[in-house]
C-alpha cells in the first residue's frame, strides 16, 4: 500500500513517511566569525535535501541525478554519494571532466552543440550521450558506433522539444518560438534512429510536479511512436521538488505511471533542487553614501556574484531585512519594522549594480554582515571576476557548527582566465 499524503493548505505535498532532519536556525549561526564576503553551504540544509531527493528516487524509481549547470560545488559531493546520486550530467567537456574525476559516477552529458575537436574527449568520459538534433547525431555517429565496437557501453539519446512549457522568463524558456534547443516534431526523424536508445526533454524551470504531468501528456502525444521504441527517457531539470509545498506524492506517482506505461528507464536531473534553501552569500558593509536616499557598498556584487538578480531578474531575500512600503503592500509605512532604509548596491563600477532597497531594524554602518539567502544553486556556478572584484571565498557549515572555508580566490584565479 501506498504511504498516505500529508496535505497542507489543500495541496498534497509529501507522504507522511517522510521524515526529514532538523536544520541549524539562522539566529544560532555566528555570522561574524565567517570571514566575508562568502558563499557557506549549510550541511544540515543540503543534508535534508538530499533525504527528500533520496525519498523520491527510491518510491518513484527513477534515476536522480545532479546537473551541474545548478549544483557543482565538488567539496559536497561526498554527501551526494552517500544518499545515492549515483551520476551527474555535464553540459561541457570541462563539466564532464569534473563528473569523471570528483563526482565519480555515471557522467552524462548534453550539449547544444559539440566541436570536433572537444568531442574525442567527452565520448571517452561519457556513459550517456545526448544529440542536441540529428545532423549532430550523423556527424559523430561513427566515433560512437567505434566505441561500443571496442566494447564501451554508451547510451545515446536525442533531444527533443515538445513545444509545451510553462516558463514565465523567455530567457529560461528552452521550447519557447524559434527554439534551438531539442528536436520538434515535424523534424524528428525516425529513419535516422538506428543506434538512439534514449530521449531527452527539458522544459521545466523550477516548476511544480504538475506542470511535469501536463508536459508528459504532451510528450506522449507528439512522440509516442518514439517513446515505443525506447529503453530510457531523461526528464531534463527543472524539477524542485524540495521547494516547500511542492507536490512529492504527484511527482511519485507521475514517474511510476510513466515507468509503467512505456518500459522505460526514468532519468531527471534537477539542480537547483540539490542547492535550494541550503546556503547563504555573507559579505559585509565598505561604506554608506548618501544621495537623497542612503546606500550601502557591501564588498561583493550582484552583477559578479549573483547575476540571476538581474538576469532573471528576481530580488532576493536578505536576513533580518524587509521590503519598503512600495513593495511590502500590506503595511504603508515602515513603523515597528525598523525603518532604516537602505539601497543595496555592489563594489563594482558598473553603475546598476545594486540589488534594490531594504529596510533594517537598524541602521547599517562600515562592517556589519549582509546576509543574502539561498545562494547556493545558480550562483557559484555563474559567478565572474568582472573588474577584479574580489570573489567570495567557499566555505561550508558543518553540523557541529564548525565553519570550513574550502576555497578562497586571489590574483592568480583573476589572472588565469585573462592573457
Amino acid at each position: 500500500m501506498r504511504p498516505a499524503a500529508v496535505t497542507l493548505w489543500g495541496v498534497t505535498v509529501f507522504p507522511s513517511d517522510l521524515k526529514l532532519s532538523a536544520v541549524t536556525p539562522v539566529d544560532a549561526v555566528d555570522w561574524a566569525a565567517i570571514p566575508s564576503p562568502a558563499f557557506v553551504l549549510d550541511e544540515s540544509r543540503l543534508r535534508r535535501n538530499l533525504e527528500l531527493i533520496s525519498y523520491v528516487q527510491r518510491e518513484s524509481g527513477a534515476q536522480i541525478i545532479v546537473a551541474f549547470k545548478g549544483f557543482s560545488m565538488w567539496s559536497a559531493f561526498p554527501m551526494l554519494r552517500e544518499y545515492g546520486i549515483t551520476g551527474a550530467t555535464a553540459s561541457s567537456l570541462n563539466e564532464a571532466i569534473l563528473a569523471r574525476e570528483e563526482m565519480r559516477g555515471e557522467v552524462h552529458v548534453y550539449a547544444p552543440a559539440y566541436s570536433d575537436e572537444e568531442f574525442p574527449r567527452i565520448l571517452a568520459l561519457a556513459d550517456h550521450l545526448v544529440f542536441n538534433s540529428f545532423r549532430q547525431w550523423e556527424r559523430f555517429k561513427p566515433q560512437v558506433m567505434a566505441a561500443r565496437a571496442e566494447g564501451r557501453t554508451v547510451h545515446v539519446g536525442i533531444r527533443v522539444n515538445p513545444e509545451y512549457a510553462e516558463v514565465e522568463t523567455d530567457l529560461y524558456n528552452p521550447a519557447g518560438p524559434f527554439s534551438r534547443l531539442g528536436v520538434t516534431r515535424r523534424e524528428f526523424r525516425m529513419d535516422l534512429m538506428d543506434g538512439v536508445d534514449g530521449l531527452h526533454f527539458h522544459t521545466l524551470c523550477e516548476k511544480d510536479s504538475d506542470t511535469l504531468e501536463r508536459t508528459l501528456e504532451v510528450l506522449e502525444r507528439n512522440f509516442g511512436d518514439v517513446l515505443a521504441r525506447v529503453k530510457w527517457v531523461n526528464f531534463g531539470g527543472g524539477h524542485l521538488m524540495t521547494r516547500e509545498g511542492y507536490d512529492i506524492s504527484r511527482l511519485i506517482r507521475v514517474v511510476r505511471a510513466f515507468r509503467e506505461r512505456w518500459g522505460v528507464h526514468v532519468i531527471l536531473e534537477p539542480g537547483s533542487a540539490f542547492g535550494w534553501q541550503t546556503g547563504w552569500l555573507v559579505s559585509s558593509v565598505l561604506d554608506v553614501v548618501h544621495n537623497v536616499k542612503d546606500a550601502v557598498l557591501l564588498d561583493i556584487s550582484v552583477s559578479a556574484h549573483m547575476p540571476d538578480v538581474l538576469e532573471m531578474p528576481y530580488r532576493p531575500r536578505i536576513l533580518g531585512a524587509g521590503d519598503p512600503p512600495e513593495l511590502d503592500h500590506h503595511r504603508e509605512t515602515t513603523e515597528g519594522v525598523g525603518g532604516h532604509a537602505f539601497i543595496i548596491g555592489g563594489t563594482t563600477c558598473l553603475a546598476g549594480d545594486v540589488v534594490g532597497e531594504y529596510v533594517f531594524d537598524r541602521p547599517l554602518d562600515v562592517g556589519d554582515r549582509v546576509v543574502f539567502d539561498d545562494m547556493i544553486h545558480y550562483t557559484m556556478v555563474k559567478t565572474t571576476f568582472f573588474n577584479g572584484v574580489k570573489h567570495p571565498d567557499i566555505g561550508i557549515l558543518h553540523l557541529d557548527g564548525s565553519y570550513e572555508r574550502v576555497k578562497s580566490f586571489g590574483y592568480e584565479e583573476f589572472r588565469a582566465k585573462l592573457s
